[in-house]
Parts: C-alpha cells; sequence; structure tokens
C-alpha cells in the first residue's frame, strides 16, 4: 500500500509540475492577434495599395523585367507565364504574405504559427532563439526566425521580427507573375505588429533582398480582423474542380466533358508517341 502511495504521489507531482509549466506561458505578454484576418486589398497583388502588374513598379534588373514582360505576353495569350498556382504549386515566400484565404496566428513559447486556408500556405516561425541549420532544405516558404520585441518599453512584446531564407523555386510576387531570380538566394525580413490607431488591423512590413532586384522591396502590408467572435472557417482544396493541368512545361485546360483543350490560339496538342492512334 506505501508503494502505491508513493508511486501516486510521484504520478500526481509530474501533473503539477507539467500543469505549471504550461500555464506559465502567459499570452497577455503578446499582441491580441486572435481571430479570422483577411488581407486589405486582397491578395492578388504583392503591394495592395498599387495596381496589379506593371503597376506594381517593381524594381527589376533589366533582364528580369524582361522576363517579367515575356510572362505577362504569355498571360495576354491565354497561358499561365511565371504565376505556378494553376497547378497547385505552394506560393512560396514572399507571395505567401499576400493573404490568400482566411489567416489565423497561433502564439506559442517557441514558435508563432500563421495559418492560411489556401495552397500549402502555413508558415512556421521560430522563436526559440535557435541559429540557422548548417544543412537547410530549400522548400517554397523557407525557413523562419523571428524574435519578439517590446520597442516601446512597456514591458509586452509589441513587434514580430522575422527573416526567411533557403528557398526553392520558381517563385512569383503575386498573379501577374512578377519572377523572384533563378538562385534563390532571396532572404525576406519582416516586421509584424498591430495598428497604434486600431487593434483590429496588423501590418506586416515586407523587405525582400533578391538579385533580380535593383534595391531591397520594401512593401507595407495590412490585415483587418473580422468581427465575427466565430467566423466561418472555409476548407480549401485546390484539386477540387481545378481543370487546370501541366503536360511537360505547356498548359492546357479539361472542357466542362473531360477533353483536353488549349489555352493559346494555335497551341500545338501534347506528344502522343506512347499512345496507340485508334482507327
Amino acid at each position: 500500500m506505501h508503494e502505491r502511495s508513493s508511486i501516486f504521489a510521484a504520478a500526481l507531482t509530474a501533473l503539477l509540475m507539467t500543469t505549471g509549466g504550461a500555464s506559465a506561458f502567459d499570452d497577455t505578454k503578446y499582441p491580441d492577434l486572435k481571430g479570422q484576418w483577411r488581407a486589405i486589398g486582397g491578395p492578388m497583388r504583392f503591394d495592395g495599395s498599387k495596381p496589379w502588374g506593371p503597376g506594381q513598379e517593381a524594381p527589376l534588373t533589366p533582364e528580369y523585367q524582361v522576363i517579367f514582360e515575356a510572362n505577362l505576353a504569355d498571360q495576354a495569350a491565354g497561358g499561365q507565364g511565371y504565376d505556378r498556382d494553376f497547378v497547385c504549386q505552394s506560393p512560396g515566400m514572399p507571395r505567401v504574405t499576400n493573404g490568400y484565404g482566411e489567416m489565423e496566428i497561433v502564439i506559442t513559447p517557441g514558435t508563432t504559427h500563421i495559418l492560411i486556408q489556401h495552397i500549402h500556405d502555413n508558415r512556421r516561425i521560430f522563436t526559440d532563439g535557435r541559429d540557422w541549420p548548417k544543412d537547410l532544405e530549400p522548400t517554397f516558404t523557407g525557413y523562419s526566425i523571428g524574435k519578439w520585441i517590446d520597442t516601446a518599453g512597456s514591458g509586452r512584446f509589441d513587434t514580430l521580427e522575422v527573416e526567411t531564407r533557403g528557398f526553392k523555386g520558381p517563385r512569383a510576387y503575386d498573379t501577374s507573375g512578377i519572377p523572384l531570380h533563378k538562385d534563390n538566394a532571396t532572404i525576406v525580413k519582416e516586421r509584424i505588429y498591430l495598428d497604434k490607431d486600431d487593434r483590429d488591423i496588423f501590418h506586416d512590413e515586407v523587405t525582400v533582398f533578391d538579385h533580380a532586384l535593383t534595391r531591397p522591396w520594401v512593401v507595407l502590408k495590412g490585415y483587418h480582423r473580422e468581427p465575427n467572435s466565430r467566423p466561418y472557417w472555409r476548407e480549401v482544396s485546390c484539386a477540387e474542380n481545378n481543370n487546370h493541368l501541366e503536360i511537360g512545361n505547356e498548359p492546357y485546360m479539361l472542357s466542362a466533358d473531360g477533353q483536353l483543350m488549349p489555352t493559346k490560339k494555335d497551341q500545338r496538342p501534347p506528344d502522343l508517341r506512347y499512345f496507340k492512334t485508334q482507327k
């Protein structure tokens, strides 16, 4: 009986220690980012304050300006250009900061999560003081390390500073297909904070360093909180009802009756050398 009591006491002590450790995280020290957020100005432009496409005035090098213009011409002809969303590829960074669909921000002791109902847009920002991994596996959204800071000296965190690197491509800034450099050496820095005058708006100051740019591209983004305390969270499945497909390097579409159809005038059909011709 004494042995059972000792085991029970040890188990209870471990439970209390675990509970105490969990309650030690004080979320009141962080900005109130709870709820559902939507991008101000919509998600189709990297800079929501400027027009789509050339109106973004991206500071591209001459080489990448030519690539961008060829991309626009291809889109005008019915193609997809540099935009890869049509095959359900992750938008990647910095495009995921455009805020496609509903956003949710979850703050934990060592990680801040930005969850988005779209195409593999979820982000994990490590805030546990770690350094960059020696062998960083490239991904479309990259690897993000952040730090919460108290800029006002109030004893509470008000700003999340983030750096993201370790990319693969191709990636574009938005649906207009503004390209990033093929070397994927992009570095994205962010400052995320609540608006001082309206606590239902938060900002993300995004600075992109990329070899396709003549200078760092700085964009201030805004997101508004949905007023409904119990908002509707829409499920998104990119593959569902997607009539776009890619064969080789060519985009095609499926018609309503399931037949392959071109996207551009005079587009050639795919190579059918491995199919037997029906007589």
